[in-house]
């Protein structure tokens, strides 16, 4: 990599620092792009360079903040024994979804819905399509089923489940406790195809 394009890597990694920070604090409606630009130590022009738009700057901001988890959880399918490629996918699962980058920002979401929704609609389009797709794959490869969505959904919803109360403020889970309950989903979900 050239120095330039290192130049202009750091450049946009020093934006979306910035950004997460700034919209996970002040919200999307009272973010600025003046606010990003001096948090980055960028002039707002090289900002803009990068990031056209308030909108495709939250989009990278949020897929800046999934994209290592993705691909973390996603690479546990590969296991070759099925229960534990599925517990090990449900843990990491469940760890980036209770963790406090993504709780903040489905707090973000869910209280600026009314004023942008289209920062709910640019959220929606990130990132479940692709791990939906995956495990019906998997589920499809490994459990012989034809239609596994319904099946890939309701597994999503158990491990999902203890989203709702990290929402409302109460104490996260322990990693013993999300492990038990990854545990626990996937055992109910195996006994329901097997």
């Amino acid at each position: 990599m050239s120095k330039i394009e290192q130049n202009r890597a750091m450049k946009k990694q020093a934006i979306l620092t910035a950004a997460k920070s700034i919209f996970l604090s002040d919200g999307y409606s009272a973010a600025s792009m003046d606010k990003v630009a001096s948090q980055a130590k960028l002039t707002k022009q090289t900002l803009y360079r990068y990031f056209p738009s308030k909108i495709e700057l939250f989009h990278a901001a949020l897929e800046n903040i999934g994209q290592s988890y993705n691909e973390r959880y996603s690479q546990h399918l590969a296991l070759e024994n099925t229960r534990n490629a599925l517990i090990a996918f449900a843990t990491e699962f469940m760890k980036f979804h209770l963790s406090q980058e993504h709780i903040a920002t489905m707090r973000l979401l869910i209280a600026e819905v009314n004023q942008a929704p289209e920062i709910v609609e640019s959220f929606m389009k990130m990132g479940a399509d692709e791990t939906n797709h995956d495990l019906e794959a998997f589920f499809i490869e490994r459990f012989n089923l034809e239609k596994p969505k319904t099946k890939v959904e309701l597994w999503i919803g158990m491990l999902l489940a203890p989203r709702s109360g990290a929402l409302l403020g109460m104490p996260s889970l322990t990693e013993e406790q999300v492990s038990e309950h990854a545990i626990e989903a996937t055992d109910l979900l195996l006994s329901s195809v097997q």
